[in-house]
């Protein structure tokens, strides 16, 4: 990996420090700044990574983190100030993963106060396409505070390459799609998070893709809110791309017209998914709370089981690496 801090500078007309200097690099299209853009900051850190503030603006460009310790955050008053945004949509650029505006490879990433966006979809000439904000894969990695902004394929939350463990936490996040918008295989937990359904004809809220039972992968929500659009039509709570799909909702105000079942197939009369997944719900509540007519496949659970799926006992333990303010999250009272 190159360290050219000085050419890299040369190249989009900067002020830059060398890496040795332990602040952070700073990214801004006003002003002062090391970067104006977030890949050339990205790039400049030395092999063990560093930190790397974003001033608001809109920086319209793809970002790929590759390397770990990378910690990127927004320095405005909240989220909205601060957008890195891009417009791939998989059908052009071949493949989901190929669409991130922001890709997230490395182990101990943490990403803070901004926006990510994919707004491919805003483009009414565009043809209708999975169009990812957001690719993680990295483990240990933490995001908070950042909104996530999209259609079909929002939220990318997945192993790495070769089944590679991938632990990932999200806190006081939004993330916003319709179809399978937070999908992939890792093992997540989500505290405190939005999830907003757009306008669509379909909105699913999740597809985890857990393929044997003993791959070590889930989505935990937490005290998390689920909310839609008033257009938005025919909402789940998620739907299993592969046959181990494991979904658990605890304490979660379902703000949202949710189908009565909750869940739903694959697809429809061609697969049979739900009977080797796992969907579970401790205490929802709110409009599209339906305990009694669930899918019978899916579970409601005691206080008892509710307790193994603690921050704590879904990681195991091992939750050092993230940040101590918010390790007594567990099953917390809800700040909404």
């Amino acid at each position: 990996m190159r360290i050219v801090v000085a050419s890299a500078a040369f190249l989009v007309g900067c002020f830059c420090n060398p890496p040795a200097d332990a602040r952070p690099l700073m990214v801004s299209h006003a002003g002062r700044a090391d970067y104006y853009s977030v890949q050339q900051a990205i790039d400049a850190l030395p092999a063990e990574g560093g930190n790397i503030q974003i001033a608001p603006g809109i920086y319209r460009e793809k970002v790929k983190i590759s390397r770990s310790g990378i910690h990127i955050e927004g320095t405005g008053r909240n989220p909205e100030e601060t957008v890195i945004v891009y417009g791939d949509g998989a059908i052009n650029v071949g493949g989901t993963a190929r669409s991130a505006t922001l890709n997230a490879a490395g182990d101990e990433v943490r990403l803070e106060n901004l926006t990510i966006q994919n707004d491919y979809a805003l483009n009414p000439a565009n043809p209708p396409s999975q169009a990812v904000a957001l690719s993680v894969t990295g483990d240990r990695d933490v995001i908070t505070r950042v909104r996530l902004l999209g259609a079909q394929d929002t939220l990318f939350a997945g192993k790495g390459p070769n089944g590679r463990m991938s632990r990932q936490y999200f806190a006081d996040c939004y993330i916003e799609g319709h179809v399978d918008f937070i999908f992939g295989n890792a093992k997540a937990w989500f505290r405190k998070c939005e999830l907003h359904g757009i306008a669509n004809h379909a909105v699913i809220y999740t597809a985890q893709s857990k393929a044997a039972p003993d791959e070590d992968s889930g989505y935990v929500f937490d005290h998390c809110r689920l909310s839609a659009d008033p257009a938005a039509r025919y909402i789940a709570l998620g739907r299993p791309w592969r046959p181990y799909a494991t979904v658990v909702f605890l304490s979660t105000k379902i703000d949202a017209q949710v189908i009565a079942e909750g869940w739903r197939e694959w697809a429809p009369g061609e697969t049979n998914k739900l009977s080797t997944s796992y969907y579970a719900e401790y205490r929802s509540y709110g409009i599209g709370a339906n305990p009694s007519r669930r899918d019978p496949r899916s579970h409601q659970l005691t206080p008892g089981e509710a307790a193994r799926w603690s921050l704590k006992a879904f990681f195991g333990g091992a939750t050092g690496w993230i940040p101590e303010n918010h390790q007594d999250g567990t099953m917390s009272k809800s700040s909404r």
